[in-house]
This record gives structure tokens, sequence and C-alpha cells, in this order.
């Protein structure tokens, strides 16, 4: 079966198509701008990448755009859209309504919708990649995969916030927790790895965007993010977890709507914020390098936050048993890797300075951890689209059951 898995954002629709027999990626890319002027970025592996402007209107004429070029002769790498046998999207949140993968019906399409409320930007793309999907591949079963699903398995005490009982359960406000198919990804590879069927793991999904996790026995039992992607440690651009007296103090001290408040929360804080030089790791190292003060705190801030979860993930599973790093700054920054995981020892942490400098070299989860250390630490690239693939296929054959 062919697969297209489809990460709608609000102005961009990101997509790549696998053959599941094997589980191999034929192709991939991203319709950006969609509305504004518009450039379509396609690859198909194995090819050189390619940039096309073109305008996309609507989400619709993205996919149109997308599955044209997936069979066109030259550019493509399937002789037919019939050959697709399915769509799998992406979806950020699905609040207490979605919690697992679910076939796209005119219900799961209503439950989407009520968490508008809680996610507006990624929930109306979602919507508008769904909408499009129907309009040009009327016939094709579609899938949502939800990120938020993974870390539905927190007991209470972990997902309940201490405000008043009656507001949170009339809004839905509870910790959610994000980038589920990445942590269940990496988790899985690490239980396997470990061989251990009450595992104590935790993953560091640390990238623009970071979130922790702990997971006991494949299960996820808390994790940083909240119930939005701004809770938790730094990121590239967002604060974290802050004190939240500071919110409403600085409104009022600079005159900033709540919307506006928002934004500047998510856009002009953490990496970026302390530094003042960017939200990229790369040029955080660069400025680094060149004696910056600010830089050097907010990587500081970074590493002594991750530590900290590590701690009081440890803690909350009575014992560690490997320690997982992945996504853009977890996969490819190993001074990262280097810095948190420095005086750990009295968890059982000790790493192998010359693998992590070399985990590329290493089989596959790379083992970077040193031959006494008592806690695993491994480098595991994530595939969160792959995890998407996976289940919407067990999803469209359970239908054929």
């Amino acid at each position: 079966m062919y697969i297209l898995v489809v990460n709608a954002g609000s102005s961009s629709l990101k997509y790549q198509l696998f053959d599941m027999e094997g589980e191999k990626l034929l192709a991939k890319g991203n319709a950006d701008r969609i509305g504004i002027d518009g450039v379509l970025e396609h690859q198909v592996i194995g090819k050189e990448k390619t940039a096309t402007p073109t305008p996309f209107p609507t989400h619709a004429d993205a996919i149109k755009k997308v599955l044209e070029t997936l069979v066109d002769k030259e550019a493509g790498c399937i002789e037919s859209i019939d050959m697709i046998g399915a769509v799998g999207h992406r979806v950020v949140h699905g609040g207490p309504w979605l919690t697992k993968p679910t076939l796209v019906t005119e219900q799961s399409k209503a439950d989407l919708r009520k968490c508008l409320t809680i996610a507006p930007l990624h929930t109306k793309g979602h919507l508008e990649g769904i909408q499009g999907c129907e309009e040009v591949m009327p016939t094709v079963p579609q899938v949502l995969v939800i990120d938020t699903a993974f870390h539905s398995t927190m007991p209470a005490k972990a997902y309940t916030y201490p405000i008043a009982y009656e507001v949170a359960e009339k809004y839905n406000i509870r910790r959610y927790g994000f980038h589920g198919t990445s942590h269940r990804y990496v988790s899985a590879i690490a239980n396997e790895y470990l061989g251990k069927e009450d595992s104590k793991i935790v993953t560091c999904h640390i990238g623009n965007g970071s979130s922790i996790s702990a997971v006991r026995g494949g299960k996820c039992m808390d994790t940083s993010m909240g119930f939005t992607p701004l809770d938790g440690i730094i990121m590239g651009s967002r604060c974290g977890a802050i004190d939240p007296a500071i919110v409403p103090y600085i409104m009022e001290a600079e005159n900033i709507p709540a919307n506006e408040m928002g934004n500047w929360m998510n856009k002009k804080c953490g990496l970026l914020g302390v530094s003042g030089v960017s939200s990229d790791m790369r040029n955080l190292r660069k400025a680094q390098a060149e004696g910056n003060e600010r830089a050097n705190l907010a990587s500081d801030i970074l590493t002594y936050e991750i530590k900290k979860f590590i701690g009081s993930y440890a803690a909350a599973m009575n014992g560690l048993d490997c320690l997982v790093f992945t996504a853009g700054i977890g996969e490819n920054d190993a001074r990262v890797r280097s810095e948190v995981c420095a005086d750990m020892e009295f968890l059982g942490v000790k790493m192998d300075e010359d693998k992590n400098l070399n985990y590329r070299d290493l089989p596959v989860p790379a083992d970077v951890s040193a031959a006494d250390s008592k806690v695993k630490i491994l480098v595991i690239a994530t595939n969160e689209e792959l995890v998407i693939a996976r289940d919407t296929a067990e999803v469209v054959e359970g239908l054929n059951k």
C-alpha cells in the first residue's frame, strides 16, 4: 500500500509518500506559502530537490499540485493517483476527544473542530488539509494520527493543573503534551534495545520546539509540554515554563494585549530572547565561539533545564534505565548531550565522549554511554512520518477485516 502522509499548517502543507511494503520513503516535500505566492519544494528520494514557484490559493490547490507532481513522468515516482491507498494526517492537538488514530468521518471532523479553541492555528490548517484531500481524493480513506495521543496514559496527578477544578473541567484545561509520535517512536526503539519489560526511559526531543517525556513500560507517565506547546523547557523562541505572574505584569507594564502577549511568548523569547542572536542553536554556537556571553547564557539555560527534567522524571519513575536524545538539536549537537550528561554520575549516567562526538559511526541506535554507565544513553533519529504511515495502514487494514 502507498500512503501519503500530510502535515498541514496554516500556510504550508508538508508531505511524504511511503511504500509500506518495506516501509520505503519514495518522495517528500512542502507546499509552502499557501494563499500567498506559493512554492513547491519536492524531492524524489535519490534525486535532487526542486523548488518551483506555484500559486496555491487554498490547501485543496496545494494537494492537487502535490498529486500532479507525484505522478509527473519526470518529477514523480508513481504512475497513478489511484496507487495511493490512504492519507495519514498529522494532528497536533486532539484534546480530550481524539486519543488514538482515527478514521476521518463527519464525527471525527466535528471532534477536531472542537480543538479550534485550544489550538486554533494548527487545527485550522489540519481541517483545511483534510478538506483539500477530500476534494481531490474523495474515495481514498483518510486517518487522523494525533500528536497528543501518546501522552493520554499520564495519570491524573501528572496532567491535572492545580487551578479551580470546575474551571479546568469546563474548558478542558489539562496537560496534553506534544511531540507524541516522536516520543513514542524513539522510546519503542530504546525499549527494544534494552530488552526490559518495565523500562524507565526519559526521551529528550530537543529542537526548535522541545519536550521531554518520562516513559515507563512503553507508556507516557509525564511530559514537559502542557496545555499548549509553550510549556516546559526553553525553546528556540518559546519561553517554556515561567512564573505565571510574569505574564500579567509584563502585559500591564508594556501595555501588551492578550493576543499579542501569546505571540510574544511564542516568538520573541527562548534562545532568541535570551541571546539576542537567534533561535537556531547553530547560530548560537557561532556567537559563543566569538565570545557572546548572552549566547553562553541561553545555551546554559537549555542544558540546565533538560538536566532538571531528567532528575525529576527519574524520581517520578523510581529510577532510570535509559536516556534518549532526538530531534534537530538532540541528534546533531554533541555539546548539548555532553553538558546535559555531565555531573550525573549519581544517577548512573556516564557518557563516552568519543562515542558522543562520533555517534554517526555507531550502529543504530547509537549507544554513547560509557562502558561502566548504569544508564544507557542513546541518540536516535526520530521518524514521526513513519509512525503516522504505520498507524494509517493499521486503521485502513482494519476496515477490510
